[in-house]
């Protein structure tokens, strides 16, 4: 079981991105999935977090301008990133809880990471 964090880039101030995160894997189930990132010389930080029903917390950094989502058909989740900033340049991780069944047919619950994608917002 493995998470690929995707979308990241280089853009202006204003700007947007959207990134995915996918899963793939023996997947049973995922449970919450979160969004963090680490700036440089910064502790990594909790940007936004979803539960399998679809709630949602962000931030308070990031309210109003960005959306986290979710396809389960796909077990992909998103973060919509609108208005960015330049303090929003970050590497962004993305985690979740999964539970799958090992070869012994028990299950396993995990909280894998994906490899982070960077975002830099820059003029």
């Amino acid at each position: 079981v493995q998470l690929q964090a995707s979308g990241g880039g280089l853009v202006q101030p204003g700007g947007s991105l959207r990134l995915s995160c996918a899963a793939s894997g023996s997947i049973f189930r995922i449970d919450a999935m979160d969004w963090y990132r680490q700036a440089p010389g910064k502790q990594r930080e909790l940007v936004a977090t979803i539960t399998s029903g679809g709630d949602t917390n962000l931030a308070d950094s990031v309210k109003g301008r960005f959306t986290i989502s979710r396809d389960s058909d796909k077990n992909t989740m998103y973060l919509q990133m609108n208005s960015l900033k330049p303090e929003d340049t970050a590497v962004y991780y993305c985690t979740a809880n999964i539970l799958f069944y090992n070869a012994n047919e028990e299950p396993v619950a995990i909280r894998p990471w994906g490899q982070g994608t960077q975002v830099t917002v820059s003029s």
